[in-house]
């Protein structure tokens, strides 16, 4: 996981859970009395009930907040714990970053006793979405070797109710499609190191894009051609919620 030793260092600024999404996520995991959060990062979305954090990653660790649950550095496919260590698992935004899907969802089966809950995104829509489409086709292409189809996730998990998360206009994580009616956020270089695709795709690919964003947000073209985006209050972008009863 060196990606994330060297891309996670401004998450706990750019990253902050959303109350609106959290609310979603506490929601799906009912009434777990114990949670292990898995590929958990600086802890976003945990929830007071959380034992246990997994994480690869020293650096995301390191920001987690004080008070958080204590954190095992370790990866998704090879979780250190017994069968049945809590209730209930969850994984968020994070197994299109793991290196053996198969493995990562069969250790959450393991250690979850009663329910998986799985926040990831539904590639097939966020391919859509205006900042891929119009200005970073080639960086989407790129991305696209990582993304995890819904349907094979559904499988792993041995089935799973889907719901859709819209996302906020003024969503406070900054992940990809969280700045969907704020398109200059894509031209802060801070907002973009928190995002893995554009800290793991080579420039090349992406600067051109952001120049032509520029360019379109000085002319007025982003807000011509996205007018209808502009009194949304929330968009389906793609982010889903999985939640597998074992």
């Amino acid at each position: 996981m060196a990606t994330y030793n060297s891309i996670g260092a401004t998450y706990a600024r750019t990253r902050r859970p959303d109350a609106r999404i959290a609310a979603r996520i506490h929601e799906a995991l009912g009434d777990a009395a114990s949670v292990i959060n898995v590929g958990a990062g600086t802890g976003s979305y945990e929830p007071p009930h959380t034992v246990l954090a997994v994480d690869p990653s020293a650096v995301m660790i390191a920001q987690r907040p004080a008070g958080s649950a204590p954190a095992l550095e370790a990866s998704a496919e090879a979780i250190p714990l017994a069968d049945d260590s809590a209730d209930a698992v969850m994984a968020l935004l994070t197994v299109h970053h793991w290196s053996d899907l198969e493995a990562g969802i069969a250790e959450l089966r393991r250690i979850a006793r009663q329910r998986i809950v799985l926040f990831t995104f539904d590639p097939d829509i966020c391919r859509r979405f205006w900042l891929l489409d119009e200005y970073l086709p080639e960086a989407a292409a790129f991305d696209d070797t990582r993304a995890v189809a819904v349907d094979r996730l559904v499988t792993l998990l041995g089935g799973a109710r889907l719901e859709t998360v819209p996302v906020p206009h003024d969503c406070t994580d900054g992940f990809l499609a969280a700045f969907w009616r704020r398109p200059e956020a894509y031209l802060d270089a801070q907002v973009r190191a928190g995002i893995s695709l554009f800290a793991q795709a080579d420039d090349d690919l992406v600067r051109p894009g952001l120049a032509r964003l520029s360019d379109d947000l000085s002319s007025g073209r982003w807000h011509h051609r996205h007018a209808d985006l502009l009194d949304r209050e929330a968009l389906d972008v793609g982010y889903r919620l999985l939640v597998a009863d074992l």
